[in-house]
């Protein structure tokens, strides 16, 4: 890299990953607000969680989109658009008073606006401004940027709530949420240099749907949206059932965040010298240990605590593991919009693990099946990343000789 391009590739990275810190440590507070919306609103659990999974499965409807866009009109324009919509999703959430409001403002506007800010438009611009080599690390430090935040603003969040009451909590967090726009500004880069061959949209989805590989990916991340939401949203209240203290979930979730700065930077940095596909694998073979260990165990302020760091360390280390393989495979011309493809079915396993725990809950009592479920998800997961190759397409094998 050129001193120029380093400057440049630095502020990249410092916007992306304020904008990360921001909108995921945002998004991952929301399940502190289930039990005091819930209560004060009169609402069972799954009509918040139905907001939340609502919320999940646009996002993911309209990431290829978001992605595809921003492939073509830069993400900084992108990413300035999803932090107005934040911050309107999350006023009107505080102004919510009924089901539909929620839904439209929780459920809508701010999965909309996610697709906008998180980790497919931001990791395509970082994807496609880094060097090869160097590619999985620089995603690999965003991604931690995220959990960061996930880590710093939980407990200001529940802080918030205790102090101000849930609905002021979110007119802050939306005109907190404001400031993703003037670090999008940050993200203006010029147009990076691809020596791939032009490929037109369609033939980019036709050679991506030939890929057995790309659906098997795509499954995978199914699971880690299914299981990841799930414990988000669900874990504080699942803690209060085990008569702990509301202030046990938050710092579980907090925990998650700071082990996960930890996962994400190993992740990357293990992506650069070993198969993505069979990190993806041990990576889900040890959720499962994880989980399992957890629920055999008395439910304990430490159990909980020690659950938290060890999926903390998990969490989101399969983000740059997976985007360095749509990469590697595809290239970089359409990474944000193929890496939407793939994260669309995380987010319908999203909105199952969300909408799904809440459902069992109202009807059952407890989350005992959900929990079971996670668990033999990641058996499957295990199974259906080992096989995936990182060899890229012959599109790009031909371009390469």
């Amino acid at each position: 890299m050129s001193s120029a391009t380093r400057s440049t590739f630095f502020w990249l990275m410092l916007g992306g990953s304020v904008v990360l810190a921001l909108s995921l440590g945002i998004r991952h507070g929301f399940g502190l607000f289930l039990a005091p919306m819930s209560s004060e609103l009169g609402w069972g659990r799954e009509t918040f969680a139905l907001a939340i999974a609502l919320q999940n499965l646009l996002w993911g409807l309209a990431q290829p989109f978001t992605g595809a866009l921003a492939d073509r009109v830069g993400a900084a324009k992108v990413v300035a658009v999803g932090g107005t919509l934040y911050a309107l999703g999350l006023l009107l959430m505080g102004m919510s008073d009924s089901p539909l409001s929620l839904s439209l403002s929780t459920g809508v506007l701010i999965g909309l606006s996610l697709s906008a800010t998180s980790f497919t438009v931001i990791l395509g611009a970082i994807g496609r401004a880094a060097p090869p080599e160097k590619r999985s690390m620089a995603m690999g430090i965003a991604s931690a940027a995220g959990s960061l935040g996930q880590f710093v603003m939980l407990p200001g969040s529940l802080a918030l709530i205790q102090g101000l009451g849930w609905a002021q909590a979110l007119f802050i967090l939306a005109a907190l949420s404001l400031l993703i726009v003037p670090f999008a500004g940050l993200m203006r880069t010029p147009p990076v240099k691809d020596n791939s061959p032009a490929q037109p949209l369609s033939d980019a989805l036709r050679e991506a749907a030939a890929e057995p590989g790309f659906w098997l990916l795509c499954f995978g991340f199914f699971v880690c949206g299914f299981q990841v939401v799930f414990i988000g949203i669900h874990l504080p209240s699942y803690l209060i059932d085990q008569q702990l203290p509301a202030q046990v979930g938050t710092t579980v979730l907090a925990l998650v965040g700071l082990f996960n700065i930890a996962g994400t930077y190993t992740a990357g940095w293990l992506g650069g010298r070993l198969p993505k596909a069979k990190l993806l694998t041990a990576l889900y073979l040890a959720r499962a240990a994880v989980m399992g260990a957890f629920l055999v165990l008395p439910v304990t302020e430490w159990s909980a605590y020690l659950f938290g760091m060890g999926m903390g360390l998990l969490w989101l280390s399969t983000v740059p593991l997976t985007n360095g393989i749509v990469a590697a495979v595809f290239g970089v011309r359409n990474l944000s919009m193929l890496g939407g493809i793939v994260f669309l079915f995380h987010q319908i396993g999203s909105f199952l693990g969300g909408w799904l725990g809440g459902y069992v809950y109202d009807h059952t009592g407890n989350y005992d099946l959900v929990w079971q479920i996670s668990m033999l998800l990641c058996f499957v997961a295990a199974l259906v990343n080992w096989p995936i190759s990182e060899r890229p397409v012959a599109r790009l094998r031909m371009a390469a000789n």
